[in-house]
């Protein structure tokens, strides 16, 4: 995938077209050099992975063609529109990152704030439950002995 976004926007900036107008491929591509990185760093945790040899080379090809790749943007970037749109490239990449982040963050935690919901409504009708029982358990014992 990052291959094809890469090859994309060399044929766009070839071609004449804008930074701007390239959006969607140069998206598609730091979406895809994130993801190498992730996989390196989710390939290390895996037991369930090839032999050390053979995750160590695929992780480091990856990660070694991610950064060719982000390399070779980065001078398309410099060439056509000068160091500091690297620059606020790079910040709008880390503040659209971090905002992410963050609603993952918030996501998870609406998460486990249901489920902890779900478990005290679990837990209170359980709780009613038993109440209700001994109260009905209660009254039987009450009408067999002749109380009630």
């Amino acid at each position: 995938m990052a291959a094809a976004s890469f090859a994309a926007i060399k044929a766009g900036v070839t071609a004449g077209r804008e930074l701007h107008e390239l959006s969607k491929q140069i998206g598609t591509l730091w979406g895809a050099i994130d993801q190498a990185r992730s996989n390196h760093s989710s390939a290390r945790n895996s037991p369930f992975r090839g032999s050390t040899e053979e995750e160590a080379m695929e992780t480091f090809v990856a990660l070694q063609k991610a950064k060719d790749f982000e390399d070779q943007l980065r001078e398309i970037v410099l060439a056509t529109r000068g160091f500091g749109a690297w620059q606020e490239l790079i910040k709008i990449r880390a503040d659209i990152k971090e905002r992410k982040r963050k609603a993952e963050i918030a996501r998870k935690l609406a998460r486990k704030e249901r489920l902890e919901m779900i478990g005290k409504i679990i837990l209170i009708c359980l709780g009613v439950a038993l109440a209700a029982g001994l109260i009905v358990a209660g009254v039987m014992i009450m009408q067999k002995q002749g109380v009630l």
